[in-house]
């Protein structure tokens, strides 16, 4: 029995991505904030696995993510997706502490703890993908500490990558131009919407890289539209 785990499964592309994973040899450990969204997702799931699980714990804190790491249980992970993440949009200047708080712990400082806690005890041919974003590797006005988190889980799982690679577990980062999520609900401006992915489009990455036989990484993959960046 393989056991999965995704953060942020509660709705866009964690939901997506638990859809796509679902399968009778398998348990989904699913995480989210939103209860009722959260068992949304699962219900969604729950006639393909052999199991779902759900997870409610906030990562923004420490405490959070380790009462997630105790729910979870000893028993060894097949697969790691580290997708939940929050997005503050605003003028650095305008930017609190308490919002760069949360933004470091949910989009650096969890994934870190995860991986940290969990890949030690992962099996050869377990994999781990991290969902980061174009603004990982190019800076946008008005979204600096979402832009900084990337960059930093960017540098972070790459050099992770390279201390996994003995133990045969790969490590996945996929870059998905704007996704239709809910961070759009809360950003404000005209944004061409017709330029925006859907949140299957990444999920059917993410199961593209985990197709590949255990000694093939796919590294890394980037996601855009073919008409050009969703640009204001």
């Amino acid at each position: 029995m393989k056991r999965y785990l995704v953060t942020g499964a509660s709705r866009g592309i964690g939901r997506a991505i638990a859809e796509k994973l679902a399968a009778p040899d398998v348990t989904l450990l699913l995480h989210g904030r939103d209860t009722v969204a959260l068992a949304k997702t699962c219900k969604s799931v729950n006639s393909r696995c052999a199991r779902v699980v759900r997870l409610i714990h906030d990562l923004a804190l420490p405490k959070g993510v380790s009462e997630l790491i105790a729910e979870v249980g000893d028993d060894p992970l097949d697969l790691l997706v580290n997708n939940a993440g929050v997005g503050i949009v605003k003028p650095f200047g305008e930017i609190t502490m308490t919002e760069w708080e949360q933004t470091l712990g949910v989009n650096v400082t969890a994934p870190f703890l995860l991986m940290q806690h969990f890949a030690p005890k992962m099996p050869p041919g377990s994999s781990i993908v991290n969902i980061l974003s174009i603004a990982a590797k190019t800076g946008y006005a008005n979204w600096s500490a979402y832009c900084m988190s990337k960059f930093a889980l960017e540098g972070f799982s790459q050099c992770v990558r390279e201390e996994l690679r003995d133990h045969k577990i790969r490590v996945v980062n996929i870059y998905p131009a704007a996704t239709q999520t809910e961070i759009w609900d809360n950003v404000t401006g005209d944004w061409p919407r017709n330029k925006i992915m859907s949140a299957t489009q990444v999920a059917d990455a993410v199961t593209f890289a985990l197709a590949q036989p255990p000694d093939v990484l796919v590294e890394n993959i980037t996601l855009g539209n073919l008409s050009g960046a969703c640009d204001s």
